[in-house]
């Protein structure tokens, strides 16, 4: 499964700081439909993203009705991104990292 969209990077603080970009409903709700065929546990779901040149395999997870793309620090620095950037999301659902 392919999904590409934009979204704004936001930081959720826990222990750490982590930032994500959340999955439009849309897109939330046609990954929550495939998510038995796509996830191996606790509801999230394996994914190889790309933002702009950089590509990598992570794991969405669910939060609020939504999914939420996490950025990890790399991948912020070697594209310049920061809180409230814009960006746009590549994802093939299924690839585990």
């Amino acid at each position: 499964m392919e999904v590409e969209f934009t979204g704004d990077v936001f930081e959720w603080r826990g222990p750490a700081p982590y930032y994500y970009v959340a999955v439009p409903d849309d897109d939330s709700e046609d990954i929550r439909e495939a998510s038995p065929m796509l996830t191996y546990g606790w509801g999230v779901i394996p994914a190889r993203v790309v933002v702009g040149d950089t590509e990598w395999t992570t794991s969405l997870f669910p939060k609020d009705g939504r999914y939420l793309v996490p950025l990890k620090d790399k991948v912020r620095k070697a594209e310049a991104i920061g809180t409230g950037d814009l960006v746009e999301v590549r994802m093939v659902l299924g690839e585990r990292p």
